[in-house]
């Protein structure tokens, strides 16, 4: 139970007019921590961004008797190496292998014979004979024709006449290979790991030599 003096004060004048004072401040100050109570929650339940992947829009608009033309279609050629010029110090036959990226002097034949080569593959464009002292297996060789760029060519083969600075082109056609004969000409041993080169065609091989 209430205290008399309690009671009393309760039905008092003065205590009905504080009353009235403070319920509008009473009021305020809920109104106040209810929105700042709300502002925080607000806060800390924000949803992170979610990325998008761009949308392409395209135009609604069309012109009408307009052509769109395509791009001139560009074709790459494989760039010819010119033959470097020869050093002062210039290697000679009996050194060895022959020195990486100089030129040697060498002579060239050409065979049209079937078969397997020395590392025990089927005759293809872009092989040669050589002499595996000079010039190793599995390696390639830049081979020129006076400043007439052949191709490169991968050590396949070896031959029975094939010594010290001859080198022997394969190439199906055997009358290709007789008028080919035997000529002057410079080969550059590749370097390993070297860019690839295409393979030549040697079934015109006296074309190449021409450069038709």
């Amino acid at each position: 139970m209430m205290p008399r003096w309690v009671r009393r004060l309760r039905a008092s004048r003065r205590w009905r007019r504080l009353s009235r004072r403070l319920d509008p401040l009473r009021a305020i100050a809920l109104s106040l921590l209810l929105t700042a109570g709300l502002v925080a929650g607000r806060l800390d339940t924000a949803p992170e961004p979610i990325p998008l992947a761009p949308i392409r829009v395209a135009s609604p608009l069309r012109l009408a008797g307009a052509w769109v033309h395509a791009a001139t279609p560009i074709t790459l050629r494989p760039r010819t190496p010119a033959l470097p010029a020869p050093k002062k110090a210039a290697w000679r036959l009996g050194m060895g292998s022959a020195p990486v990226g100089e030129p040697v002097e060498v002579s060239l034949t050409a065979y049209c014979l079937k078969g397997r080569t020395r590392r025990d593959n089927w005759v293809r464009h872009g092989i040669v004979a050589a002499d595996p002292k000079l010039f190793p297996l599995a390696r390639y060789l830049e081979i020129y024709v006076g400043k007439r760029y052949l191709g490169r060519f991968l050590i396949d083969d070896t031959g029975g006449a094939i010594r010290g600075n001859k080198i022997d082109i394969w190439t199906p056609e055997c009358r290709e290979a007789v008028l080919f004969g035997r000529r002057r000409g410079t080969a550059i041993l590749v370097p390993r790991g070297a860019d690839a080169a295409p393979t030549p065609d040697v079934t015109k091989l006296m074309a190449m030599v021409r450069g038709r």
